[in-house]
């Protein structure tokens, strides 16, 4: 398998994984324009590499970027992608200069009235040592690729059964990491119970073979439900895992109680809460850290993680048109190999102001605490950041924010304070 990823690769691997789906699509469907942004920004800082005050250094970063946005319903197929590819260079040679990437791409089609095919693909930047700052020399990229058929069989006008299976292929751009291919099979049963409420069993089967021998293999049964009221619904699962690992001579497994709760209620027309929360027996090459993107595996640690995340928050719009967005999250990782524990909760806050029909204010705080088993530590991390955007044209944008960050440690070669400013200007091709 592939460790590394050039710029023409992942443009081209956005448009391609895209199109396999695509490729049940009639040939004489007209794709909609793409939406194309542009820009560049310039990033100050007096603490690049996040270090102790008399180890820091001055740099400009500077940052080219890419930016495209498609969706397109072609009725018995959707798809459609969301991302970015950016270039990045430091004046000061803090870090080498390097592309980052981000995206999200889905194809769907209906093959006939019960069968369709799903192809997945997302592609993040991710934190390889959760215990140390997040710098480039920190940071590796996570392709997981995802496809594969879905078989609904109505037995009746309330019962119904689901038979689904799924290839999965993680890869990761630094060699030192472990690259993995899964393979994943779902069967369950549904059964409505009333136009509102919904239950049913699931059985899921998951193997994966990592590119140094090591396999891990997950079984899972749980209860599913759903229930719908007027301005609120709740989905979920709750069941039983069992997780095994083999590395050579090595074996080991492992058993738990597993499920995922997602509750949302609709206050009122500008304003929702939601609560969800999940946890799993499964791997570090999995796709939890993309469902909570607050969550991060430790990638210096063991393959199979029992995982646990949850989260509630509120989201208000007000009538003068700003918006406020507050949460609160906590996650746990149990290294079921190495008997390692991380735990971390935090909070986070943005909101919106427009002061202008072309002038709009912007805010973010947040705070994370975290604690490490393995030796003891706890960690402390604090960011501030406010933020000016202008619109200076239909198609060109302009935005500067200042941002301070703190990190407290027990470990104090783990502390750093850093003060940042950034200009930004945007186009916005089509």
């Amino acid at each position: 398998m592939a460790n590394s990823y050039g710029a023409g690769k992942l443009r081209l691997e956005c448009l391609c994984m895209v199109g396999v789906c695509w490729g049940f699509m009639p040939v004489t469907a007209v794709a909609d324009p793409v939406q194309l942004v542009v820009g560049q920004t310039f990033l100050t800082t007096n603490n690049a590499t996040k270090v102790l005050e008399e180890n820091r250094q001055d740099d400009l970063k500077r940052r080219s970027y890419l930016n495209a946005n498609y969706e397109k319903n072609y009725g018995r197929c959707v798809g459609g992608f969301s991302g970015g590819i950016g270039y990045t260079v430091w004046s000061d040679d803090s870090f080498d200069s390097e592309t980052d990437a981000q995206m999200d791409a889905l194809g769907r089609c209906e093959l006939s009235e019960s069968l369709s095919w799903t192809l997945t693909n997302n592609l993040r930047e991710v934190t390889q040592d959760t215990s140390s700052s997040n710098t480039p020399d920190n940071r590796t990229r996570k392709n997981l690729f995802s496809t594969g058929p879905n078989y609904l069989l109505r037995l009746s006008s309330v019962d119904s059964v689901n038979f689904e299976a799924r290839y999965e292929n993680t890869e990761f751009s630094e060699p030192g990491e472990s690259d993995s291919e899964r393979v994943i099979g779902t069967a369950g049963w549904g059964h409505l119970f009333s136009a509102s409420l919904n239950g049913g069993l699931s059985v899921t089967a998951s193997d994966t073979e990592y590119d140094t021998g090591a396999t891990i293999d997950v079984r899972t049964t749980q209860v599913t439900f759903g229930k719908r009221w007027a301005s609120a619904a709740l989905s979920g699962a709750l069941g039983v895992s069992e997780i095994e690992t083999e590395f050579g001579s090595m074996s080991t497994t492992s058993r738990g109680g597993v499920g995922n709760l997602e509750f949302t209620r609709e206050i009122n027309g500008s304003a929702d809460w939601y609560l969800r929360g999940a946890r799993e027996l499964t791997d570090r090459t999995s796709s939890f850290d993309i469902r909570f993107e607050e969550f991060e595996f430790n990638l210096s640690e063991s393959l199979s993680v029992e995982t646990t995340s949850l989260e509630t928050g509120l989201n208000k719009i007000f009538s003068s048109g700003s918006s406020l967005n507050a949460a609160i999250f906590t996650n746990t990782s149990d290294y079921l190999d190495t008997d390692a524990e991380e735990q971390s909760a935090g909070i986070r806050i943005s909101a919106t102001k427009p002061v202008s029909e072309l002038v709009t204010l912007s805010s973010k705080f947040g705070y994370r605490y975290s604690t490490f088993e393995q030796d003891d530590s706890d960690d402390e991390l604090l960011n501030f950041e406010l933020g000016v955007d202008y619109r200076a044209s239909r198609r060109f944008n302009v935005y500067v924010s200042v941002g301070y960050e703190e990190k407290g440690s027990d470990v104090v070669a783990r502390r750093y304070e850093e003060r940042w400013a950034l200009v930004g200007l945007e186009y916005r091709l089509r």
